[in-house]
Protein backbone atom coordinates (compact mmCIF):
# COMPACT_ATOMS: atom_id res chain seq x y z
CA UNK A 1 0.00 0.00 0.00
CA UNK A 2 1.42 3.11 -1.32
CA UNK A 3 0.76 6.33 0.52
CA UNK A 4 2.10 9.58 -0.65
CA UNK A 5 1.13 13.37 1.10
CA UNK A 6 0.61 16.97 0.50
CA UNK A 7 -0.17 20.06 2.35
CA UNK A 8 -0.46 23.49 0.93
CA UNK A 9 3.15 24.61 2.30
CA UNK A 10 5.57 22.14 0.34
CA UNK A 11 7.50 23.69 -1.72
CA UNK A 12 8.83 22.58 -5.03
CA UNK A 13 11.20 19.67 -3.87
CA UNK A 14 13.95 20.57 -6.36
CA UNK A 15 14.27 24.46 -5.73
CA UNK A 16 14.98 22.99 -1.76
CA UNK A 17 17.66 20.35 -2.45
CA UNK A 18 19.12 22.26 -5.60
CA UNK A 19 19.81 25.61 -3.64
CA UNK A 20 20.94 23.86 -0.33
CA UNK A 21 23.00 21.31 -1.51
CA UNK A 22 23.50 21.06 -5.82
CA UNK A 23 27.32 23.37 -5.40
CA UNK A 24 28.84 20.73 -2.80
CA UNK A 25 27.36 17.03 -4.01
CA UNK A 26 27.85 17.42 -7.62
CA UNK A 27 30.03 14.56 -8.01
CA UNK A 28 29.42 12.10 -10.48
CA UNK A 29 26.48 14.30 -11.97
CA UNK A 30 28.55 14.90 -15.15
CA UNK A 31 27.93 11.16 -15.81
CA UNK A 32 23.93 11.76 -16.26
CA UNK A 33 21.97 12.01 -19.42
CA UNK A 34 21.44 15.62 -19.26
CA UNK A 35 17.95 17.04 -21.17
CA UNK A 36 18.91 20.92 -21.87
CA UNK A 37 15.40 21.54 -22.16
CA UNK A 38 14.73 20.13 -18.67
CA UNK A 39 15.60 20.85 -14.99
CA UNK A 40 18.12 18.21 -13.32
CA UNK A 41 16.54 15.43 -11.64
CA UNK A 42 18.27 15.28 -8.30
CA UNK A 43 19.23 11.49 -7.22
CA UNK A 44 18.17 9.49 -4.79
CA UNK A 45 21.62 9.48 -3.34
CA UNK A 46 21.37 13.19 -2.40
CA UNK A 47 18.12 13.68 -1.14
CA UNK A 48 18.03 10.65 1.34
CA UNK A 49 20.52 12.22 2.89
CA UNK A 50 19.21 15.30 3.05
CA UNK A 51 15.78 14.42 4.15
CA UNK A 52 17.02 12.24 6.89
CA UNK A 53 19.38 14.74 8.38
CA UNK A 54 16.80 17.49 8.27
CA UNK A 55 14.05 15.54 10.15
CA UNK A 56 16.57 13.70 12.63
CA UNK A 57 17.44 16.86 12.96
CA UNK A 58 14.09 18.58 14.81
CA UNK A 59 13.86 14.93 16.16
CA UNK A 60 16.75 15.44 18.29
CA UNK A 61 16.96 19.06 18.81
CA UNK A 62 17.69 21.54 16.35
CA UNK A 63 20.15 24.27 15.61
CA UNK A 64 17.53 26.76 15.62
CA UNK A 65 15.54 28.88 18.03
CA UNK A 66 11.90 27.69 18.17
CA UNK A 67 12.79 24.35 16.26
CA UNK A 68 14.19 22.34 18.62
CA UNK A 69 10.86 20.21 19.33
CA UNK A 70 13.17 17.26 20.66
CA UNK A 71 14.98 19.97 23.00
CA UNK A 72 12.75 22.09 23.95
CA UNK A 73 9.72 19.81 24.34
CA UNK A 74 9.96 15.77 24.49
CA UNK A 75 13.27 16.82 27.03
CA UNK A 76 11.76 18.69 29.28
CA UNK A 77 8.16 17.62 29.46
CA UNK A 78 9.68 14.09 30.70
CA UNK A 79 12.21 15.49 32.92
CA UNK A 80 15.39 14.82 31.79
CA UNK A 81 16.17 18.03 31.08
CA UNK A 82 15.33 21.89 33.18
CA UNK A 83 15.29 25.04 31.06
CA UNK A 84 17.27 27.81 33.38
CA UNK A 85 16.66 30.69 30.64
CA UNK A 86 13.78 31.09 28.78
CA UNK A 87 11.43 28.67 30.58
CA UNK A 88 8.84 30.11 29.03
CA UNK A 89 9.90 28.12 25.73
CA UNK A 90 8.69 24.71 26.86
CA UNK A 91 9.24 24.42 30.14
CA UNK A 92 6.51 25.07 32.04
CA UNK A 93 3.87 22.93 29.26
CA UNK A 94 3.59 26.34 26.95
CA UNK A 95 5.27 25.16 23.33
CA UNK A 96 4.91 28.23 21.07
CA UNK A 97 2.85 28.89 18.33
CA UNK A 98 6.56 29.15 16.00
CA UNK A 99 7.67 25.64 17.04
CA UNK A 100 3.98 23.95 16.27
CA UNK A 101 3.81 25.88 12.31
CA UNK A 102 7.71 25.58 11.77
CA UNK A 103 8.19 21.95 12.90
CA UNK A 104 4.50 20.59 11.19
CA UNK A 105 6.59 22.37 7.82
CA UNK A 106 9.90 20.87 8.54
CA UNK A 107 8.45 17.79 8.91
CA UNK A 108 6.38 17.61 5.62
CA UNK A 109 8.79 19.73 3.55
CA UNK A 110 12.26 18.97 4.65
CA UNK A 111 11.08 15.33 5.72
CA UNK A 112 8.48 13.24 4.24
CA UNK A 113 7.90 14.95 0.71
CA UNK A 114 12.27 14.09 0.16
CA UNK A 115 11.65 10.74 1.68
CA UNK A 116 8.59 10.17 -1.03
CA UNK A 117 10.85 11.47 -3.41
CA UNK A 118 13.55 9.19 -2.91
CA UNK A 119 10.57 6.49 -3.13
CA UNK A 120 9.56 7.61 -6.56
CA UNK A 121 12.33 8.06 -8.19
CA UNK A 122 13.70 4.46 -7.24
CA UNK A 123 10.16 2.61 -7.78
CA UNK A 124 10.01 3.21 -11.52
CA UNK A 125 11.36 0.62 -14.06
CA UNK A 126 11.18 3.25 -16.81
CA UNK A 127 13.71 6.27 -14.64
CA UNK A 128 17.65 6.12 -14.56
CA UNK A 129 17.15 5.38 -11.06
CA UNK A 130 15.33 2.11 -10.39
CA UNK A 131 16.44 0.60 -7.14
CA UNK A 132 13.96 -1.25 -5.17
CA UNK A 133 16.60 -1.54 -2.41
CA UNK A 134 16.26 2.37 -2.39
CA UNK A 135 12.37 2.54 -2.65
CA UNK A 136 12.40 0.14 0.11
CA UNK A 137 14.50 2.45 2.82
CA UNK A 138 12.88 5.66 1.90
CA UNK A 139 9.42 3.55 2.76
CA UNK A 140 10.79 2.59 6.06
CA UNK A 141 12.42 5.97 6.53
CA UNK A 142 9.01 7.61 6.07
CA UNK A 143 7.23 5.47 8.25
CA UNK A 144 9.49 6.20 10.90
CA UNK A 145 9.22 9.80 10.36
CA UNK A 146 5.06 9.87 10.07
CA UNK A 147 5.43 7.70 13.21
CA UNK A 148 6.91 10.77 14.91
CA UNK A 149 4.67 13.26 13.19
CA UNK A 150 1.21 11.04 14.23
CA UNK A 151 2.33 10.56 18.03
CA UNK A 152 3.27 14.46 18.15
CA UNK A 153 0.22 15.38 16.71
CA UNK A 154 -2.73 12.49 16.11
CA UNK A 155 -4.81 12.79 13.04
CA UNK A 156 -2.59 13.90 10.34
CA UNK A 157 -2.80 14.86 6.36
CA UNK A 158 -1.66 10.58 5.28
CA UNK A 159 -3.42 9.03 2.53
CA UNK A 160 -3.72 12.06 0.43
CA UNK A 161 -0.49 13.67 1.28
CA UNK A 162 3.25 14.17 -0.90
CA UNK A 163 1.69 14.13 -4.21
CA UNK A 164 3.89 17.54 -4.80
CA UNK A 165 2.58 20.54 -6.56
CA UNK A 166 -0.27 18.68 -9.10
CA UNK A 167 -1.66 16.92 -6.21
CA UNK A 168 -4.64 17.38 -3.75
CA UNK A 169 -3.79 21.21 -2.11
CA UNK A 170 -6.09 20.36 0.64
CA UNK A 171 -5.35 16.90 1.83
CA UNK A 172 -7.93 15.12 4.46
CA UNK A 173 -6.60 13.75 7.97
CA UNK A 174 -6.51 10.33 8.66
CA UNK A 175 -6.97 8.70 12.06
CA UNK A 176 -3.91 6.89 14.08
CA UNK A 177 -5.72 4.26 13.67
CA UNK A 178 -5.65 4.35 9.57
CA UNK A 179 -1.77 5.73 10.17
CA UNK A 180 -0.93 2.74 12.06
CA UNK A 181 -2.38 0.31 9.99
CA UNK A 182 -0.66 1.95 6.72
CA UNK A 183 2.76 1.95 8.52
CA UNK A 184 2.70 -1.61 9.53
CA UNK A 185 2.05 -2.57 6.24
CA UNK A 186 4.48 -0.50 4.75
CA UNK A 187 7.45 -1.77 7.09
CA UNK A 188 6.42 -5.31 6.39
CA UNK A 189 6.66 -4.81 3.02
CA UNK A 190 9.71 -2.94 2.88
CA UNK A 191 11.24 -5.28 4.85
CA UNK A 192 9.72 -8.38 2.80
CA UNK A 193 11.32 -6.86 -0.76
CA UNK A 194 15.27 -5.65 0.43
CA UNK A 195 17.62 -8.14 -1.37
CA UNK A 196 20.74 -8.50 0.33
CA UNK A 197 22.15 -9.43 -3.06
CA UNK A 198 19.61 -7.02 -4.76
CA UNK A 199 21.08 -2.82 -5.70
CA UNK A 200 23.87 -1.14 -4.10
CA UNK A 201 22.60 2.21 -2.35
CA UNK A 202 24.50 5.44 -2.16
CA UNK A 203 23.90 8.08 0.35
CA UNK A 204 23.17 5.52 3.32
CA UNK A 205 23.93 7.61 6.40
CA UNK A 206 22.41 5.30 8.48
CA UNK A 207 24.02 1.79 7.89
CA UNK A 208 26.06 2.62 5.16
CA UNK A 209 24.44 0.25 2.70
CA UNK A 210 23.82 -2.58 4.74
CA UNK A 211 20.53 -3.49 3.46
CA UNK A 212 20.61 -6.47 6.35
CA UNK A 213 20.92 -4.01 9.01
CA UNK A 214 17.62 -2.14 7.08
CA UNK A 215 15.49 -5.39 7.88
CA UNK A 216 16.21 -5.79 11.26
CA UNK A 217 15.69 -2.13 11.47
CA UNK A 218 12.09 -2.41 9.56
CA UNK A 219 11.09 -5.49 11.66
CA UNK A 220 12.02 -3.76 14.88
CA UNK A 221 10.12 -0.41 14.24
CA UNK A 222 7.47 -2.65 13.45
CA UNK A 223 7.43 -4.45 16.87
CA UNK A 224 7.59 -0.79 18.60
CA UNK A 225 4.61 0.11 16.56
CA UNK A 226 2.51 -3.06 17.13
CA UNK A 227 3.40 -2.62 21.26
CA UNK A 228 2.68 0.77 21.47
CA UNK A 229 -0.97 0.16 19.34
CA UNK A 230 -1.18 -3.16 21.38
CA UNK A 231 -4.35 -1.99 23.92
CA UNK A 232 -6.35 -0.79 20.80
CA UNK A 233 -5.50 -3.54 18.40
CA UNK A 234 -4.79 -6.84 20.73
CA UNK A 235 -5.25 -9.43 17.74
CA UNK A 236 -3.55 -7.54 15.29
CA UNK A 237 -0.67 -6.69 17.36
CA UNK A 238 -0.27 -10.07 18.85
CA UNK A 239 -0.19 -11.85 14.84
CA UNK A 240 2.79 -9.14 14.19
CA UNK A 241 4.78 -10.18 17.40
CA UNK A 242 4.07 -13.81 16.59
CA UNK A 243 4.91 -13.28 12.75
CA UNK A 244 7.81 -11.75 13.31
CA UNK A 245 9.26 -13.14 16.31
CA UNK A 246 8.47 -16.85 14.75
CA UNK A 247 10.17 -16.43 11.44
CA UNK A 248 13.91 -14.65 12.40
CA UNK A 249 15.07 -15.91 9.17
CA UNK A 250 12.32 -13.47 6.90
CA UNK A 251 12.09 -11.00 9.34
CA UNK A 252 15.22 -10.53 11.47
CA UNK A 253 14.83 -7.91 13.85
CA UNK A 254 18.14 -6.47 16.21
CA UNK A 255 20.13 -8.99 18.42
CA UNK A 256 22.84 -6.86 19.85
CA UNK A 257 24.12 -3.09 20.40
CA UNK A 258 26.01 -3.67 17.03
CA UNK A 259 22.41 -3.48 14.96
CA UNK A 260 20.71 -0.63 16.24
CA UNK A 261 19.49 2.80 14.00
CA UNK A 262 21.52 5.60 15.43
CA UNK A 263 22.41 8.66 12.90
CA UNK A 264 26.15 9.89 13.64
CA UNK A 265 26.80 13.29 13.09
CA UNK A 266 29.90 14.05 11.39
CA UNK A 267 32.90 17.22 12.41
CA UNK A 268 31.27 20.37 12.26
CA UNK A 269 31.28 22.27 8.48
CA UNK A 270 29.62 24.81 6.38
CA UNK A 271 26.96 21.88 5.81
CA UNK A 272 25.77 21.83 9.21
CA UNK A 273 26.09 18.36 9.38
CA UNK A 274 27.53 18.22 13.22
CA UNK A 275 25.89 17.38 16.23
CA UNK A 276 22.56 20.04 17.07
CA UNK A 277 23.30 19.80 20.65
CA UNK A 278 27.14 20.35 19.69
CA UNK A 279 26.01 23.55 18.01
CA UNK A 280 23.92 24.98 20.39
CA UNK A 281 25.40 24.43 23.73
CA UNK A 282 29.67 24.19 22.72
CA UNK A 283 29.83 26.03 19.75
CA UNK A 284 26.97 28.78 20.67
CA UNK A 285 28.06 28.19 24.26
CA UNK A 286 24.18 28.69 25.24
CA UNK A 287 23.91 27.28 28.79
CA UNK A 288 19.76 26.74 29.30
CA UNK A 289 19.45 23.65 29.95
CA UNK A 290 20.30 22.09 33.41
CA UNK A 291 19.54 18.24 33.92
CA UNK A 292 16.08 18.13 36.35
CA UNK A 293 15.97 17.13 39.36
CA UNK A 294 13.49 14.39 38.56
CA UNK A 295 16.36 12.02 36.40
CA UNK A 296 19.07 12.96 39.24
CA UNK A 297 16.64 11.47 42.18
CA UNK A 298 15.97 8.43 40.03
CA UNK A 299 20.00 8.12 39.13
CA UNK A 300 21.93 9.67 42.20
CA UNK A 301 21.79 8.99 46.26
CA UNK A 302 20.25 12.89 47.31
CA UNK A 303 24.21 13.43 48.23
CA UNK A 304 25.26 13.85 44.73
CA UNK A 305 26.76 10.73 44.23
CA UNK A 306 25.96 8.44 41.60
CA UNK A 307 24.06 4.87 42.14
CA UNK A 308 23.48 4.60 38.23
CA UNK A 309 26.68 4.80 36.61
CA UNK A 310 24.80 5.66 33.28
CA UNK A 311 24.53 9.41 34.87
CA UNK A 312 28.52 9.94 34.45
CA UNK A 313 27.45 9.39 30.85
CA UNK A 314 24.37 11.51 31.08
CA UNK A 315 25.47 14.73 32.92
CA UNK A 316 27.92 16.69 34.14
CA UNK A 317 28.76 17.20 37.50
CA UNK A 318 27.52 20.48 39.00
CA UNK A 319 30.08 22.96 39.36
CA UNK A 320 28.89 25.33 42.46
CA UNK A 321 26.78 24.63 45.15
CA UNK A 322 26.07 22.44 47.60
CA UNK A 323 26.58 19.44 45.05
CA UNK A 324 29.25 21.24 43.36
CA UNK A 325 31.88 18.04 41.86
CA UNK A 326 28.77 15.73 42.23
CA UNK A 327 25.53 15.28 40.47
CA UNK A 328 22.35 17.54 41.25
CA UNK A 329 19.31 18.64 39.54
CA UNK A 330 16.96 21.63 38.85
CA UNK A 331 13.20 21.61 39.21
CA UNK A 332 11.33 22.09 36.13
CA UNK A 333 9.03 24.85 35.34
CA UNK A 334 10.49 27.80 37.02
CA UNK A 335 10.14 31.76 36.48
CA UNK A 336 12.91 32.77 34.84
CA UNK A 337 13.95 34.56 37.93
CA UNK A 338 14.30 32.02 39.97
CA UNK A 339 15.43 29.12 37.19
CA UNK A 340 18.63 31.29 36.13
CA UNK A 341 20.10 30.49 40.35
CA UNK A 342 20.95 26.83 38.58
CA UNK A 343 22.71 27.75 35.65
CA UNK A 344 25.81 26.55 37.67
CA UNK A 345 24.36 24.80 40.36
CA UNK A 346 22.80 22.03 38.39
CA UNK A 347 24.78 19.67 36.31
CA UNK A 348 24.42 20.02 32.31
CA UNK A 349 23.78 17.47 29.49
CA UNK A 350 26.63 15.03 29.65
CA UNK A 351 30.08 15.40 27.17
CA UNK A 352 29.11 13.02 25.72
CA UNK A 353 25.84 13.94 23.84
CA UNK A 354 27.36 17.19 23.41
CA UNK A 355 30.19 16.32 21.13
CA UNK A 356 30.47 16.95 17.60
CA UNK A 357 29.75 13.66 15.77
CA UNK A 358 27.70 12.56 18.98
CA UNK A 359 25.03 9.83 17.75
CA UNK A 360 20.79 10.48 18.07
CA UNK A 361 19.70 6.97 18.32
CA UNK A 362 16.48 6.83 15.99
CA UNK A 363 15.99 2.82 17.52
CA UNK A 364 18.15 1.02 20.17
CA UNK A 365 18.59 -2.38 20.99
CA UNK A 366 17.62 -1.62 24.48
CA UNK A 367 14.45 -0.23 23.44
CA UNK A 368 13.34 -3.32 21.57
CA UNK A 369 13.90 -5.48 24.31
CA UNK A 370 11.87 -3.32 26.33
CA UNK A 371 8.90 -3.68 24.20
CA UNK A 372 9.64 -7.13 24.39
CA UNK A 373 9.63 -7.14 28.22
CA UNK A 374 6.10 -5.22 27.86
CA UNK A 375 4.21 -7.79 25.04
CA UNK A 376 5.51 -10.88 26.94
CA UNK A 377 4.11 -9.36 30.42
CA UNK A 378 0.54 -8.03 28.67
CA UNK A 379 0.37 -11.44 26.58
CA UNK A 380 0.63 -9.69 23.41
CA UNK A 381 3.68 -12.05 22.73
CA UNK A 382 4.09 -15.67 24.40
CA UNK A 383 6.70 -18.22 23.44
CA UNK A 384 10.31 -15.97 24.07
CA UNK A 385 11.82 -15.32 27.52
CA UNK A 386 9.44 -14.47 30.14
CA UNK A 387 8.89 -10.76 30.58
CA UNK A 388 11.89 -10.57 33.79
CA UNK A 389 14.18 -12.15 31.86
CA UNK A 390 13.47 -9.18 29.04
CA UNK A 391 13.67 -6.73 31.25
CA UNK A 392 16.89 -7.92 32.77
CA UNK A 393 18.12 -8.31 29.22
CA UNK A 394 17.38 -4.38 27.99
CA UNK A 395 18.44 -2.75 31.49
CA UNK A 396 21.67 -4.56 30.82
CA UNK A 397 21.82 -4.00 27.25
CA UNK A 398 21.58 -0.06 27.66
CA UNK A 399 24.02 -0.19 30.16
CA UNK A 400 26.37 -1.71 27.56
CA UNK A 401 25.57 0.89 24.77
CA UNK A 402 27.61 3.20 26.45
CA UNK A 403 30.36 0.37 27.40
CA UNK A 404 28.77 -0.04 31.24
CA UNK A 405 28.56 -3.04 33.11
CA UNK A 406 25.05 -2.77 34.59
CA UNK A 407 26.00 -3.31 38.72
CA UNK A 408 25.32 -6.85 39.81
CA UNK A 409 22.92 -5.88 42.19
CA UNK A 410 21.25 -3.18 39.95
CA UNK A 411 18.01 -5.40 39.31
CA UNK A 412 17.70 -6.44 42.75
CA UNK A 413 14.16 -5.82 44.04
CA UNK A 414 12.82 -4.77 40.80
CA UNK A 415 9.94 -7.11 39.22
CA UNK A 416 8.45 -6.98 35.48
CA UNK A 417 5.37 -5.26 36.27
CA UNK A 418 4.03 -2.36 33.80
CA UNK A 419 5.49 0.74 36.18
CA UNK A 420 8.94 -1.24 36.82
CA UNK A 421 9.80 -1.98 32.80
CA UNK A 422 8.58 1.83 31.67
CA UNK A 423 10.69 3.31 34.43
CA UNK A 424 13.25 1.70 33.59
CA UNK A 425 12.32 1.90 29.76
CA UNK A 426 12.25 5.99 30.18
CA UNK A 427 15.96 5.40 31.58
CA UNK A 428 17.52 3.70 28.80
CA UNK A 429 15.77 6.04 26.13
CA UNK A 430 17.95 9.68 27.83
CA UNK A 431 18.35 11.49 24.54
CA UNK A 432 15.16 10.34 22.69
CA UNK A 433 13.12 13.16 24.39
CA UNK A 434 10.13 12.74 22.06
CA UNK A 435 10.26 8.75 21.68
CA UNK A 436 10.22 8.70 25.99
CA UNK A 437 7.33 11.74 25.37
CA UNK A 438 5.16 9.48 23.71
CA UNK A 439 5.38 6.29 25.77
CA UNK A 440 5.35 8.60 28.96
CA UNK A 441 1.99 9.70 27.40
CA UNK A 442 0.51 6.19 26.66
CA UNK A 443 1.04 4.01 29.60
CA UNK A 444 1.85 7.38 32.48
CA UNK A 445 5.06 6.44 33.76
CA UNK A 446 7.30 6.96 34.99
CA UNK A 447 5.89 8.90 37.95
CA UNK A 448 7.19 12.43 37.55
CA UNK A 449 8.61 13.82 40.34
CA UNK A 450 6.23 16.66 42.01
CA UNK A 451 6.58 20.26 40.94
CA UNK A 452 8.17 22.78 43.08
CA UNK A 453 5.94 25.17 44.87
CA UNK A 454 7.52 27.68 42.96
CA UNK A 455 6.81 26.24 39.09
CA UNK A 456 4.36 27.80 37.15
CA UNK A 457 3.04 25.23 34.52
CA UNK A 458 0.43 26.19 32.33
CA UNK A 459 -1.69 23.35 30.87
CA UNK A 460 -3.94 22.97 33.65
CA UNK A 461 -0.14 21.55 35.33
CA UNK A 462 -0.50 19.02 32.84
CA UNK A 463 2.24 17.31 30.43
CA UNK A 464 0.92 18.05 27.33
CA UNK A 465 -0.67 15.06 25.48
CA UNK A 466 -0.02 16.72 21.98
CA UNK A 467 0.69 19.40 20.10
CA UNK A 468 -1.98 21.81 18.85
CA UNK A 469 -2.02 22.02 14.89
CA UNK A 470 -0.39 25.18 13.56
CA UNK A 471 -2.18 28.40 12.43
CA UNK A 472 -1.49 27.54 9.05
CA UNK A 473 -3.99 24.56 8.91
CA UNK A 474 -6.80 26.42 10.28
CA UNK A 475 -6.19 29.21 7.14
CA UNK A 476 -5.23 27.22 4.43
CA UNK A 477 -6.78 23.94 4.90
CA UNK A 478 -10.04 24.86 7.79
CA UNK A 479 -12.29 21.99 6.84
CA UNK A 480 -10.24 19.24 6.95
CA UNK A 481 -7.91 20.14 10.24
CA UNK A 482 -11.49 20.42 11.94
CA UNK A 483 -12.11 17.29 10.64
CA UNK A 484 -8.61 15.97 12.00
CA UNK A 485 -9.47 17.25 15.10
CA UNK A 486 -12.21 15.77 15.67
CA UNK A 487 -10.64 12.64 14.92
CA UNK A 488 -8.58 12.81 17.80
CA UNK A 489 -11.66 12.67 20.27
CA UNK A 490 -11.46 15.88 22.04
CA UNK A 491 -10.93 19.52 20.90
CA UNK A 492 -7.57 20.73 19.10
CA UNK A 493 -5.54 21.44 22.76
CA UNK A 494 -2.86 20.12 24.80
CA UNK A 495 -4.88 17.65 26.82
CA UNK A 496 -6.37 15.97 24.21
CA UNK A 497 -4.75 11.74 24.43
CA UNK A 498 -3.87 10.13 21.47
CA UNK A 499 -5.25 7.22 20.25
CA UNK A 500 -3.01 4.68 21.75
CA UNK A 501 -3.27 6.15 24.90
CA UNK A 502 -3.95 3.41 27.77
Amino acid sequence: MKFKINTRSIHLFPLVVLMLLFGSCTEGFDDLNLNPNEPTIVPPDVIFPYGVREAVDRIHGHRTRLERLGLDGGMLWVQYFARNQYTNEGDTYNPDASMRNNNWQGFYNEGLINLQKVIDLSSDPEGPFFNPNYAAIGMIMRAYLFSVVTDVWGAVPYTEALQGSDGNLAPVYSSQEIIYAGMLDNLKAAAESLDESGPSVGGDIVFGGDILRWKKFANSLRLRLANRQASKKPSESAAIFAEIMGNPATYPIFTSNDDFALLVHEARNNDNNNNAWHEIMVFDAREDWSISNTLIDAMTDGNGQATDPRILVYAEPAIAGDMAGGYAGAPNGLPEALASAFINTASRPGSFFTQEKAPFYIMTYSELLFALAEATLDGTYSGGLTAQEYLEAAVAASFGQYGLEMPADYMTGKTADLETIMTEKWKALFSQGIEAWTEFRRTGFPVLSDASPNSIFENSGEVPTRLRYPESEYSLNGTNVEAGASLNGGPDNKLTKLWWAE
